[in-house]
């Protein structure tokens, strides 16, 4: 009787360890260390069953310009919005892994995505955590074509792929990677070593064959993707759906791509029809009340390829705690308070003494350093309680000195403010545009003092 062979791996990074251990050695990790069995290797005429994971079987060596690149071209999902976070479409033989919280939209919207597809071209649709009837009933509930969709109710990944290998989709989808198990490993299915060798497995028949591979992964309360690391590393797409219960859009956001642009967003309306892409994002996320409020202002931010227009709002409150609270949401509080001690050396604004609220409309997550010009006006516009005028957008960087520094692609900014009607603009010297711009005055600024002297 052959002796299975077992590692320890860290959910967190992937790293092995001949024996356990409570805290990671690599990222510090504590009590991330699990017991993960080897898989036996049946040696196969191509020198083992790890090879051609990177699509060919025969490995040689040649130049870059000796590959061929006609043999894959994109094809589009059908959805623009989608197609823009994936670089342009789908390549053929890509694994793309789509997380997102329960109840997101993650099936319904690949459920649409394989139903439009299978009208021109083979697809597979694998569920393992729902059965056939009850995808068929989403399907007739969506109003969506169901004959020519192929699917399939399994989850062991050598049965997949040998039924995949015999029909030659073109695309496929595996719902969900956490339910997905080898007969080869002893552990339950979601397991470290499950998740593991099923989407290494199956990115590898993926790149063999030149079939387009969608995974569907569960996420854990933090928001991130649940499973070992190394998943999102053998992956070439990672994106997320995300979106609040209370809120019918959803934003579909790019964390890795091998193919295209990171952290392009695309944005969707959930209907009872299933989700209906939004085509001009700004519009929805600028629907302002039609009395303007003090500490309210629209910033523009940049979002993979294009640009967002999207509402901050800040409220600055005395407070009756020792500690005053701050509180960010859809901005990084650290940030926050580093913006708060530059209002307070080169603003002259002392807050100290007072609760800062701040909120980005719409719950869009901002994390570029153009919206913290358009933050800082905001808390003084809110301390003061003056209100700005509407047809205001403001942009831009702030150092630690107070300088105002420049932020990419200010002019297509400064374009898309245009196209919604505003008519006025606070931005970087260096973001002055050279022409001047139809019905939009534009205002340069250097440093804090002269940004917040120009408005109040």
């Amino acid at each position: 009787m052959v002796k299975k062979k077992t590692a320890f791996v860290c959910n967190e990074c992937g790293a092995e360890f001949a024996r356990w251990q409570g805290q990671c050695s690599e990222c510090k990790a504590w009590n991330t260390v699990t017991e993960f069995r080897v898989p036996s290797v049946k040696s196969t005429s191509h020198g083992g069953a790890t090879s051609g994971y990177a699509g060919l079987v025969e490995a040689k060596i040649q130049t870059l310009d000796e590959v061929n690149l006609e043999g894959l071209p994109r094809f589009s999902t059908g959805f623009l919005e989608f197609d823009r976070v994936l670089g342009g479409g789908v390549v053929p033989g890509s694994a793309i892994l789509i997380g997102g919280e329960p109840g997101a939209g993650k099936s319904t919207i690949l459920l649409q995505t394989m139903c439009g597809l299978a009208q021109h071209m083979k697809t597979l649709y694998v569920t393992g955590e729902e059965s056939l009837q009850q995808v068929a009933m989403r399907a007739k509930r969506l109003g969506l074509p169901t004959d020519k969709l192929q699917t399939l109710a399994e989850t062991n990944v050598e049965t997949i792929c040998q039924l995949a290998l015999r029909e030659k989709p073109s695309i496929m989808v595996i719902d969900s990677i956490q339910v997905m198990h080898m007969a080869d490993i002893q552990s339950a299915p979601g397991s470290v070593s499950q998740v593991r060798e099923s989407a290494a497995y199956l990115t590898r028949f993926a790149k063999q064959n030149q079939i387009a591979m969608i995974m569907v992964g569960h996420v854990t309360k933090d928001g991130s993707l649940a499973g070992p690391k190394v998943l999102e590393h053998c992956i070439d797409c990672s994106i997320l759906l995300e979106g609040s219960s209370d809120s019918r859009f959803r934003t579909l956001r790019g964390h890795k791509n091998r193919f295209g642009a990171v952290n392009e967003l695309g944005v969707f309306a959930m209907t009872g029809h299933g989700l209906k892409e939004v085509k001009n994002p700004s519009a929805i996320f600028l629907n302002r009340s039609q009395e303007q409020t003090p500490g309210s202002l629209v910033m523009v931010v940049w979002e993979g390829t294009r640009p967002l227009l999207v509402e901050v709002q800040a409220l600055v409150d005395y407070s009756q705690l020792a500690n005053p609270r701050r509180v960010t949401v859809g901005l990084e509080q650290n940030r926050l308070a580093m913006l708060l001690a530059v209002l307070h050396r080169h603003g002259g604004l002392q807050v100290a003494d007072q609760d800062v609220f701040v909120n980005v409309v719409g719950g869009v997550k901002v994390s570029e350093t153009s919206a913290d010009l358009a933050l800082i006006v905001a808390l003084v516009s809110s301390f003061k309680n003056y209100s700005l005028e509407r047809e205001l957008v403001v942009f831009g960087e702030v150092g630690l000195g107070g300088e105002i520094r420049p932020v990419p692609s200010g002019q297509e900014r400064l374009r898309e403010a245009a196209k919604h009607g505003f008519k006025r603009a606070i931005v970087p010297v260096d973001n002055k545009p050279k022409e001047p711009i139809e019905g939009m005055q534009v205002q340069a600024v250097a440093s804090l003092s002269e940004a917040l002297e120009a408005l109040f």
